[in-house]
């Protein structure tokens, strides 16, 4: 029977990584041509990047090579991740005592020893509550079992937060919008000259600053759904389908609909103030849902990195 031997490091490499995935909610990140490392990603914290390295720095020489491939993967992932600025906190086991620690900006460099006593009080500086938090009471093979129960019951939480959000949804909010603005376009010649009639707009609802402090509040809403013409309601029409479609599947039908009137509301209260006449159509709605996406795009970019370059932001210019 094969015997499994865990040194030193690898247990402190465990406890620092169950730590860091468990309650500070980083993930691993796969980084190529590194041994005796492991890196961890959380695009919310102060540090948007962990790195644990176990191999022994000797010299000076070997410090400065560790620390220039560190600047050059934060390149990487803050390319990948759309990041304009990165913190690195990287955390040394094997330092021979002639090598200074220096920190640089954003990579802070510590040195940790086993982890537990001293080493935890001065990394709670950094982050609170890992004196208590982290595992000490297992070694061995009860450490190995215990970290990789509670990391795959972490994983197996997220997954099933990331699946619910991003798996298909029907459709229903998006539609509904769409078949509005096209019923007010047919509308509009029925009960007057058409979308192209000031005159018929008015009478149908179009945002107007004069009506609107007169208190036909309700003009905000309605003139959303009003178009100046065939050309500028497909255009809407296009937008909202494309936009729409891809952010009622990631928030849900009713947070949606709350991103869309809310947005809509606070695009004619500015065409309100600083429009003389009247106006319509739905870009400030879909405007609001391009931030909207923009925002979603960039909190989860982790995942939508290359959406978020590729579609997302295109998508934003072109319409602007």
């Amino acid at each position: 029977m094969n015997t499994i031997t865990i040194t030193r490091k690898d247990e402190i490499v465990m406890r620092l990584v169950h730590y860091f995935i468990t309650e500070e909610n980083y993930t691993p990140i796969i980084v190529n041509g590194v041994k005796d490392e492991v890196w961890l990603e959380n695009s919310e914290a102060k540090y948007k990047i962990v790195r644990i390295n176990s191999n022994y720095i000797h010299n000076e020489e070997q410090l400065e090579t560790d620390l220039f491939k560190i600047r050059n993967v934060m390149r990487q992932i803050k390319k990948k991740t759309v990041s304009f600025s990165m913190n690195t906190f990287n955390i040394f086991l094997d330092v021979n005592d002639n090598v200074k620690l220096e920190d640089e900006k954003h990579i802070k460099s510590v040195l940790i020893k086993d982890g537990m006593g001293e080493d935890a009080t001065n990394l709670s500086k950094f982050f609170p509550g890992i004196e208590t938090k982290l595992l000490k009471d297992t070694q061995g093979l009860d450490l190995i079992i215990n970290v990789t129960e509670d990391i795959n019951a972490k994983t197996e939480k997220n997954n099933r937060i990331y699946e619910a959000t991003f798996k298909p949804k029907k459709i229903i909010v998006t539609y509904l919008l769409m078949a509005l603005c096209v019923f007010m376009f047919f509308v509009s010649f029925l009960v007057g000259k058409g979308e192209l009639d000031s005159y018929t707009l008015y009478r149908m609802g179009a945002v107007s600053g004069f009506a609107i402090k007169s208190g036909q509040i309700w003009r905000l809403i309605t003139g959303t759904f009003l178009h100046a013409g065939l050309i500028h309601l497909l255009v809407n029409i296009y937008s909202l389908c494309i936009i729409g479609m891809q952010l009622e599947n990631f928030v849900g039908k009713k947070k949606f609909l709350a991103i869309y009137l809310i947005s809509a509301i606070s695009g004619s209260l500015m065409s309100s103030l600083f429009t003389t006449g009247i106006s319509v159509g739905a870009s400030g709605a879909i405007f609001g849902l391009l931030g909207s996406m923009l925002y979603f795009g960039y909190h989860y970019r982790l995942y939508l990195g290359n959406v978020l370059r590729a579609q997302i932001i295109p998508l934003i210019l072109l319409n602007l």
